[in-house]
């Protein structure tokens, strides 16, 4: 068991707003993390004839625009979604996955993803999570849950008929405390970057044919003038953490745009259908 909380990435909800624009809103007074309703820590007594459904689906992250991502998952992430920061002082890393409120572009009407693309992380752990345990400082593997998600006596229990982890528990227990200690890197990461003032404010104005545009923003991007005069001692000090390849791929992840406006064009034409 991890001995320190988990910081639970903030919310970020659609802004209730004309479908035509997007923002990327964070909620950092949210009760819950992004997608989590009701998560409770897994109980062999309690649980015992629970399980997950067998493919269900990502249909949980149909009404994202944006979805939290770890550092490390930067490289990656980058050839496939652009990379934002969330506006307040955590900078959470984010992906960018659809330009219009309550829209996810890489989710089709199976709620399957779209293929050949990398899914992040955050996504991949639901509907599992870490919770800190009131009683104590460590960490519990809890499950929302989510009736689409979660049934009684299935095909996949979490434990056996000794009360005991079956492998699914077990996986998902190492994958949560993978991304526990990768959240954690994320969170130094993000509040050094809001600190060295190289965050600006961004606002993506999309064409969609038809001369329309929409507007997205609630975002941060990474000024590259003011990157290029970052302190050096702040700079030489990133390179020792080992910050700089996740910079770069941020930046790079900004051909990622033209994709996120092909994905919504393709979207438009098949709704004119």
């Amino acid at each position: 068991m991890a001995k320190k909380p988990e910081k639970k990435p903030d919310n970020k909800k659609d802004a209730p707003k004309d479908k035509a624009n997007g923002k990327a809103e964070v909620k950092s007074d949210a009760p819950m993390p992004l997608f989590y309703k009701a998560p409770i820590p897994l109980d062999g007594k309690a649980h015992k004839d629970l399980g997950l459904k067998k493919n269900f689906g990502l249909k949980f992250t149909k009404e994202v625009n944006a979805v939290p991502i770890n550092m490390i998952e930067m490289p990656q992430i980058c050839h496939f979604y652009p990379i934002g920061f969330s506006p307040d002082d955590s900078a959470t890393p984010v992906a960018i996955v659809g330009l219009r409120d309550n829209e996810n572009l890489y989710l089709d009407n199976k709620d399957q993803w779209l293929e050949d693309t990398y899914i992040p992380a955050y996504i991949r752990r639901y509907p599992f999570i870490f919770s800190e345990m009131p009683e104590n400082d460590q960490l519990s593997l809890c499950i929302d849950l989510n009736k689409e998600l979660v049934e009684s006596k299935g095909e996949q229990p979490f434990f056996d008929d000794e009360g005991k982890p079956t492998q699914l528990s077990q996986n998902a227990l190492e994958f949560c405390k993978s991304y526990h200690a990768a959240a954690q890197q994320t969170v130094a990461f993000g509040q050094e970057i809001a600190k060295s003032g190289i965050l600006v404010e961004r606002q993506a104005e999309i064409n969609i044919g038809d001369g329309k545009r929409i507007n997205f923003a609630g975002f941060r991007i990474i000024d590259e003038k003011k990157l290029a005069e970052l302190d050096e001692k702040v700079f030489l000090d990133w390179r020792k953490k080992g910050y700089l390849p996740f910079l770069y791929a941020h930046l790079f992840s900004g051909a990622q745009w033209q994709k996120l406006t092909r994905l919504l064009n393709d979207k438009l034409a098949k709704e004119k259908k």
